[in-house]
This record gives structure tokens, C-alpha cells and sequence, in this order.
């Protein structure tokens, strides 16, 4: 792969994740956020896996400098990270639309769960015992639904935008 190539496709997947973590800084319902579309793309965009890794969580971190930081950030952080393993294990030889659905699908299931745990076990707002840990999750069902919607629809942005970029590029190197 050409150098030129290199740089095209490595700014296009950063001007991408850039985008979307812009998008935390405008009006969404509560939990509908790129945050773990984000994590699934660099995981299958980026050639080099410390892109992959580092780029996705360095833009969630300059989003949450403008939106402020929060008890729960250790378990999000902690969740992208291992949404972004999941992301190379299950995109970077597939990425078939079923097989990115799915994925964002079980990375909203695993960012829900970790996320809801933290909250159970630190944050004093329920009884550390079973039936707190029920409450807490039963409290956090509506945020499910706009975590799945927002990393089906996110997840399913970034990947739309990134085979027109990916074509773009072939169509280019076709011409030279």
C-alpha cells in the first residue's frame, strides 16, 4: 500500500471518529451516542492496533473535557476498551452488515452491563444486594433502548460513510 494511501485512509477513519464525537456535543436523547460505534470502527478502520486503540478513546476523552467528567468514568472508559477488543476480534476480517449489527448490538449489551454494575456496586444509589442490583438495572432499561438505537445507528454510519471513502480511494488508485 502506497504512503499516500496510508494517509488517506488513516485521516479519513480520523476525520470520521472526529465527526462523531462532535456529535456528543449537540442535543441527544440521553445514552443515544457514538461513543461505542466509535470504539467498533477505529477497532476495524485503523490498520495499527495503538490507532485503533488510542484514537477512538482520544477523541471520547476531548469530548468529555467540553461535556464534563463523572463518577462512571473509569467503567465507560474500561467498556470502550474492551467494545474496541471486541471490534478487532469480530470486524477486522468481516464486516459484513450483519456482522456489524451484531456487534454493535453486543457492544451495547456489554457497555450496558458494566456501566450498570459500576453504578450498583460505587455509587450509593442502591442496596448492594440482589434486589438493588435489579432495581438499578430495571432503572436502566430506557437507557438500553437509546443505547442500542444509537450504536445501531452510529455503528451503521460510521461503516456506510467509511465503504464510500474506502471506494472513493480504490476509484482513485484505479485512475493513476
Amino acid at each position: 500500500m502506497s504512503r499516500a494511501r496510508f494517509d488517506s485512509r488513516f485521516f479519513g477513519a480520523l476525520i470520521l471518529i472526529l465527526v462523531a464525537a462532535g456529535l456528543r456535543l449537540v442535543p441527544h436523547p440521553p445514552n443515544f451516542s457514538p461513543i461505542a460505534a466509535m470504539a467498533l470502527f477505529g477497532a476495524a478502520a485503523f490498520d495499527r492496533k495503538v490507532w485503533a486503540f488510542v484514537l477512538p478513546l482520544a477523541a471520547l476523552l476531548l469530548s468529555d473535557l467540553v461535556l464534563g467528567f463523572h463518577d462512571q468514568m473509569a467503567a465507560v472508559y474500561g467498556s470502550i476498551i474492551l467494545v474496541e477488543i471486541l471490534g478487532l476480534w469480530a470486524l477486522r476480517s468481516n464486516r459484513s452488515p450483519a456482522r456489524i449489527a451484531m456487534t454493535a448490538v453486543t457492544a451495547s449489551m456489554l457497555f450496558f452491563v458494566i456501566t450498570n454494575l459500576s453504578v450498583w456496586a460505587f455509587s450509593g444509589m442502591y442496596a448492594r444486594t440482589g434486589a438493588g442490583l435489579a432495581t438499578c438495572f430495571a432503572a436502566a432499561l430506557p437507557f438500553l433502548q437509546n443505547s442500542l438505537a444509537g450504536d445501531l445507528v452510529f455503528t451503521g454510519a460510521l461503516f456506510g460513510a467509511w465503504a464510500l471513502v474506502e471506494r472513493t480511494l480504490a476509484n482513485r488508485t484505479q485512475a493513476v
